[in-house]
């Protein structure tokens, strides 16, 4: 017996179904960018290793998809490595290429390769898939899209309070309410690193800290100690994890916390003015919260970072996320062009919708008007007003075999289709059709103009 095939864990097929609904998703992202001034653009779905390897943190390197090298080129693979024990560095040899683990790396990769193509500040968007080789669980696979926003080029504030408006916008025509957007800033985290006395130990600050909603504060408190972060700072690190009150009371406590810091005040700063332009723009379907523990785990983060909360009555993780990246295209050697940018969570976003049943009905809708095939005379009359329909810009097709009634019918059942059309000897004698309503059994007998109105 041939075996069963499967696809790769982390994968999915989808239906008619689920890819009408996606698409929903994909579509609104897709309008509301536009309406923002974003034009896109497309990257290839794998880069070179060495676009990619270095630009995410240890942790972020771990989870990017090697291509094996194929032919001659697997003779390059570093043999003495492998002698001595440095996997990670036989393994790097082995693999020239890797499947792109975000879209803002390949971005900056862009921008730096078409830099005198560009008019900056230049405003792009991507809705393309990526990979990582992470361990699948609910709204987390090693295939997935991501819809990104971000501008390269400018250092304005305006763009992180348009980012706030684009957000609110996007979820606000998805009817999705409740939604909060949680904001820091690097500059904060950076500041605070400094005051307890950990700066060479800024990245596993900021990574042990963005795992707080996955393993608590103990669990944070225990990796830093790991890290070597030592208990004394962690001493002096403790208000962050008590913070509480509103947005103006937050920031207060903050400056009495990194009144020492330069780099924190400047941080602070940029906050409140953010803070203060979404306040005379008000937000329709989100809040707006400050996270002083939110961290981002992604080392080019440099100011302002978010991360997007779906309503509390939802238990998922976080549904869109970005911030702010001074100098990510300096790693490609064009220096000092900030960017910054968001993504949304597609997947995620579809599973809240689909759990608070936010989807529109007219998503699944399938084909409108099922002709029954009654053989060849009948079927070519139908086919006639099939063209017509669909020039029209209705969705029609002929059942495609002359099959007993009672299966096209339940064929049409299935597909749920609205309006099964029957002609037979009588009908084509009058130039007329039998249109029956799938819903609610109704029948009427009508000519083509008026059949046309009725699918209308």
């Amino acid at each position: 017996m041939a075996q069963k095939p499967k696809i790769p864990q982390g994968t999915r097929d989808f239906s008619a179904t689920e890819v009408a609904k996606r698409s929903y998703i994909m579509n609104t992202i897709r309008e509301q960018f536009q309406l923002f001034g974003f034009t896109p653009i497309e990257t290839p779905s794998f880069e070179n290793s060495s676009t990619l390897l270095g630009k995410y943190g240890e942790e972020g390197d771990r989870l990017i998809f090697k291509i094996l090298n194929s032919g001659d080129k697997v003779k390059k693979a570093d043999t003495e490595a492998l002698a001595t024990g440095n996997l990670a560095k036989f393994s790097n040899s082995l693999a020239e290429k890797a499947l792109r683990y975000d879209l803002t790396v390949p971005f900056a990769r862009y921008v730096v390769q078409h830099q005198n193509e560009i008019d900056f500040p230049f405003k792009r968007y991507q809705i393309q898939p990526v990979w990582r080789a992470d361990r699948p669980q609910k709204g987390r696979y090693r295939e997935f899209y991501q819809c990104d926003a971000d501008v390269v080029g400018s250092t304005s504030l305006w763009q992180e309070a348009d980012f706030i408006q684009l957000y609110d916008s996007v979820f606000a025509k998805l009817q999705l309410q409740g939604v909060t957007i949680k904001m820091n800033n690097r500059k904060i985290l950076s500041g605070i690193a400094s005051v307890i006395g950990a700066s060479d130990k800024l990245i596993d600050f900021t990574v042990a800290l963005d795992k707080l909603d996955k393993i608590g504060e103990e669990g944070v408190k225990k990796e830093m100690i790991t890290k070597g972060i030592d208990e004394t700072a962690i001493e002096k690190v403790q208000p962050l994890f008590n913070f509480k009150g509103s947005t103006s009371e937050k920031l207060t406590q903050l400056k009495t916390l990194l009144q020492d810091s330069e780099e924190g005040l400047k941080g602070i700063e940029e906050l409140e003015f953010i803070i203060q332009t979404t306040e005379q723009t008000p937000l329709a379907a989100a809040t707006l919260d400050l996270d002083v523990t939110l961290a981002r785990g992604l080392n080019y983060y440099t100011g302002a970072i978010f991360e997007i909360s779906a309503p509390e009555t939802v238990k998922i993780g976080s549904i869109g996320g970005g911030g702010r990246y001074d100098d990510l295209t300096g790693i490609f050697g064009l220096k000092n062009v900030s960017g910054v940018g968001i993504s949304f969570g597609l997947d995620r976003i579809y599973l809240v919708l689909e759990e608070l049943d936010l989807f529109p009905e007219t998503v699944n809708n399938t084909t409108k008007a099922l002709f029954i095939n009654f053989g060849k005379e009948e079927a070519l009359y139908c086919q006639k007003a099939i063209l017509h329909l669909r020039k029209n810009g209705i969705t029609a097709e002929l059942y495609p075999d002359e099959a007993k009634m009672n299966k096209q019918m339940k064929f049409a059942n299935k597909k749920q289709v609205a309006y099964t059309i029957l002609a037979g000897t009588s009908e084509i004698e009058k130039e007329q059709y039998t249109a029956k309503n799938m819903t609610t059994g109704e029948q009427t007998v009508v000519d083509l103009t008026t059949l046309t109105d009725v699918l209308q």
